[in-house]
């Protein structure tokens, strides 16, 4: 950004805000938030209220995105407008719902429901021009033939449109997060844009600047294998390996046993005799995985009937436990009120906070002038 100038982004598809967090540390301002499942906004002003974040300057909104291509498109771009008055940069974030492009969602693909809102996201970034844009999404959109089709398409309607950008998939644990989570990100800035920030080209965005950890190296690690499951008992972390991402350092870091939401956790139907036979560490089935406390975590995800055991208690992970393995901070808290089944749903929708904190710091850096 230009010296003095601020950035500010209009968030969409929000959630409870685990994107828009980092980066609201990362230095941006949040202008604007939208987001439709009503459970998970009030989650998103609940947990601002509670760390004292300033509301955005637009507003809450619960409404369905394609709204703003209708009846809100006016009221939309007179806020645009109003946010670059003082010569700020103002961009779009935004992770449409991905279930239609994931092997263990729906894989409807452009067809389905949540696939058509990539659609919609990319026709509101066309209509409204902001200076800047990211999208995330799930691997499958980018790897899968018959997604990549569509994602290409969609790069092509922005190209047309007058955006520059690139790509990457990018993993969780390269920032830290204690995850084994893929993400594809498309970030793209107006070509005019990039000639007032002195004609930088696109393709030397730095991706892996923030990075701390190759994901080659990271799994070439000796990892811990499967153990007897023994409920309560102490070990310690193998030496070798980074202790930063493993799931007993968050569940420590973010004291999980007082956090607010300690008791949240849901009881499996099968009950205590099921939980018994499933060793530590074994991950390999799709749901009753028991995650090791030495090893981080595969993708925190909670539907489709998976059940995530902790490592030494008799139990599913809990609220607190499964935040912690998003990496956001210990004083990030979800309403009691909040349903269960929605906690575990926008915790396991959100993006890791450590990688939005470490794109949101990148992508601060090659706007600066």
């Amino acid at each position: 950004m230009i010296s003095g100038q601020e950035i500010k982004v209009f968030s969409f598809f929000s959630g409870s805000g685990f994107l828009d967090l980092g980066f609201e540390k990362a230095g941006f301002r949040i202008s604007l938030v939208d987001e439709f499942h009503p459970s998970f906004l009030e989650a998103y002003q609940y947990a601002r209220a509670k760390m004292g974040t300033e509301p955005p300057q637009y507003g809450h909104h619960n409404t369905d995105v394609n709204e703003f291509l209708g009846q809100k498109k006016e009221a939309l771009g007179k806020a645009l407008a109003d946010a670059k008055s003082d010569g700020s940069l103002v961009g779009f974030l935004g992770g449409p719902p991905c279930p239609d492009f994931s092997v263990a969602g729906k894989n409807k693909g452009r067809d389905g429901v949540n696939g058509k809102l990539s659609s919609s996201y990319v026709n509101l970034i066309i209509a409204m021009k902001p200076d800047f844009f990211l999208f995330e999404n799930v691997k499958g959109l980018w790897r899968t033939a018959r997604h990549r089709e569509y994602f290409e398409e969609l790069k092509g309607l922005l190209h047309g449109a007058g955006y520059a950008t690139t790509e990457r998939l990018t993993n969780a644990l390269e920032y830290g997060a204690p995850q084994d989570r893929d993400r594809i990100l498309l970030f793209g800035v107006r070509e005019d844009v990039l000639a007032q920030l002195g004609d930088k080209d696109i393709s030397s965005f730095p991706w892996d600047r923030y990075q701390k950890y190759r994901l080659d190296e990271i799994k070439q690690l000796p990892w811990p294998g499967k153990e007897e499951f023994r409920a309560g008992s102490e070990t310690q972390c193998p030496p070798g390996l980074p202790e930063e991402l493993t799931v007993e350092h968050w569940f420590r870091e973010n004291d999980v046993e007082n956090h607010p939401n300690a008791q949240d956790y849901l009881i499996p139907r099968a009950g205590l005799a099921k939980m018994q036979t499933v060793q530590e560490g074994d991950v390999s089935r799709k749901s009753y995985k028991r995650l090791h406390r030495w090893r981080y975590s595969p993708t925190v995800a909670y539907g489709n009937n998976e059940v995530h055991l902790h490592p030494y208690r008799e139990r599913r992970l809990s609220a607190a436990e499964a935040m912690a393995l998003q990496s956001l901070p210990r004083d990030f808290v979800l309403p009691p009120d909040m349903s269960l089944t929605d906690k575990f749903k926008t915790v396991g929708n959100g993006v890791p906070f450590l990688l939005a904190y470490g794109i949101a710091k990148t992508i601060g850096d090659f706007l600066a002038v």
